[in-house]
């Protein structure tokens, strides 16, 4: 990154012909940012499979109207590159900075107006100059003053030192770029979409927003291979650093897609959930909904099934499902109203909430406070993983964290108790209280709980149960308090003692996580 004063050409250069005819010289400056005027370089990018910069723009953008900001802007390089060169090599400073629609088919003009940054990486391989950053830095204070939501394609090597008309004081380190996106936390909704490499300056931004996109294809680091070789850390390949099969373990990349149209189109379908409800729905037949729980207790079952038939259909989309396994996240429709969802996975740790998961619902209560979605909470859990593995991976602090995500939400939570709810995981998965969500219901297999039953009998009734003659009468006993234990924790006993707000069947939860939200 550089920041300083830009030194203007020499007074002495001579005259482009353009100034004799304006109209005609503008139209070629313009055409030198096309693609068109860039062959090569559009050949070589889809060489490698990947698209331009002005292909994503018009594919996310529908190829509406666009006003984009600072088109016929080069890089601070006048010293070093002249007339032709500098204008097809700097094209608009490796970065379109533009105000479009987005969704317009489906939102008004009101709604669909984006702001949009997309970097290119034809372009002095997406570097961040000077001019590149005041072009972000200009369309951040454009969406921060007209309340616009911003997508940002993060593609790119970092700062680049070779803007030689720059005057820089010292470092250089007075850019407020970064200061100013992340400023906009909660502010404006912030997506992120990634291919290729995206390192140092670049993989900043991309982290630094409320959800991130990413290609299999990327590869998003702190430093490229050039810093970390200079910092005496080895060679590397670009390839090797923070690769996508890293990042959506780590929880670095919310999303992965195959390709930059997918990624794109993945875009579009978030920011929908940001723009407003759609009238266009359907949904499968919930009175299929209850055969997908199994009525052994002990029975695993898959809850993803669950969600997909509970939600419009098409319209989950699953965030981070390679990290904190125990707990699904994501968005989805309900009457074609956009909702965060949140589920318990009894398919991993038997739904337990270990730190990793912990983390994983912390961000979704994050995210849907920052854009302002209700919460829709599906609950199997026997409470948070314990034990000395669990302690020592951070439990006390991350599950807390969960609690504290919970407490500053103010959005309203639906919780939908669909089994087991035990002891504080239940509890944090409800905004951190059974009191917390605007509407608490069950379906008539809930059971509940200060810990698992088993456990809770176990420790409940250790003296009892080492009193009993032999092993077939200790069964027996254990049997016997585990079944006064589960009748007891029933949902419908719950429910009596307005521990729950109603049990329901099944195939009322759309209708009532409809009602709940109705006034929200």
């Amino acid at each position: 990154m550089v920041t300083g004063t830009a030194r203007l050409p020499d007074r002495h250069t001579p005259m482009s012909d353009e100034h004799s005819d304006p109209y005609a010289g503008l139209q070629d400056r313009l055409a030198k940012t096309t693609d068109e005027a860039r062959a090569e370089a559009v050949a070589k990018r889809h060489a490698r499979g990947g698209r331009t910069a002005r292909e994503n723009l018009a594919d996310l953008t529908d190829g509406g109207s666009v006003s984009e900001y600072g088109q016929l802007v080069v890089a601070a390089q006048r010293t070093r590159r002249e007339g032709d060169a500098l204008y097809a090599e700097t094209a608009a400073d490796a970065v379109i900075t533009a105000v479009g629609a987005v969704n317009a088919e489906l939102f008004p003009s009101e709604k669909s107006q984006t702001a949009l940054i997309i970097n290119d990486y034809s372009v002095l391989a997406g570097t961040q100059g000077y001019f590149h950053h005041r072009k972000i830095d200009r369309l951040l204070e454009i969406a921060e003053q007209d309340n616009l939501p911003i997508v940002m394609y993060t593609e790119g090597g970092g700062g680049r030192p070779g803007d030689t008309d720059v005057l820089v004081s010292m470092a250089g380190l007075n850019v407020p770029t970064f200061h100013r996106w992340a400023a906009l936390v909660g502010r404006v909704p912030r997506i992120a979409v990634n291919h290729g490499y995206c390192f140092a300056g670049n993989a900043a931004l991309f982290g630094a927003a409320d959800l991130r996109i990413a290609t299999e294809a990327s590869c998003i680091g702190m430093a490229g291979p050039a810093m970390i070789e200079g910092g005496g850390l080895g060679s590397w390949k670009p390839q090797d650093i923070g690769p996508v099969s890293v990042h959506r373990e780590n929880g670095v990349v919310d999303i992965v897609v195959t390709d930059e149209a997918e990624a794109t189109l993945m875009a579009k379908r978030v920011l929908a959930c940001i723009q407003g409800s759609v009238t266009d729905w359907q949904a499968a037949d919930q009175s299929e909904l209850a055969a997908l729980m199994p009525t052994n207790r002990r029975y695993a079952f898959d809850v993803r099934k669950i969600i997909r038939h509970l939600f419009d259909t098409k319209s989950f989309i699953e965030t981070r499902p390679d990290m904190g396994r125990a707990i699904v996240t994501g968005l989805a429709r309900v009457e074609g109203r956009a909702v965060a969802v949140l589920a318990s996975d009894c398919r991993h740790l038997g739904g337990a909430i270990d730190g990793e998961s912990a983390t994983k619902a912390a961000a979704l209560y994050q995210l849907a406070e920052r854009w302002r979605l209700p919460v829709v909470s599906l609950i199997d859990t026997p409470g948070f993983m314990v034990g000395p593995e669990s302690e020592a991976e951070g439990a006390p602090r991350l599950m807390s964290d969960l609690f504290i995500a919970g407490a500053t939400l103010t959005q309203p939570i639906v919780a939908i108790f669909l089994r087991r709810a035990y002891g504080l995981g239940a509890m944090a998965m409800t905004g951190g209280s059974f009191e917390v969500p605007r509407y608490a219901v069950s379906w008539p297999q809930g059971e509940f709980g200060a810990m698992g039953l088993e456990g809770a009998v176990h420790l409940g009734f250790r003296q009892e149960l080492a009193e009993a003659p032999d092993e077939g009468a200790r069964q027996a006993l254990y049997d016997k308090l585990l079944a006064e234990m589960y009748d007891k924790g029933r949902a419908v006993e719950a429910a009596s003692y307005l521990e729950i707000d109603a049990v329901i069947q099944p195939e009322e939860t759309r209708a009532v996580i409809s009602r709940a939200l109705v006034a929200s």
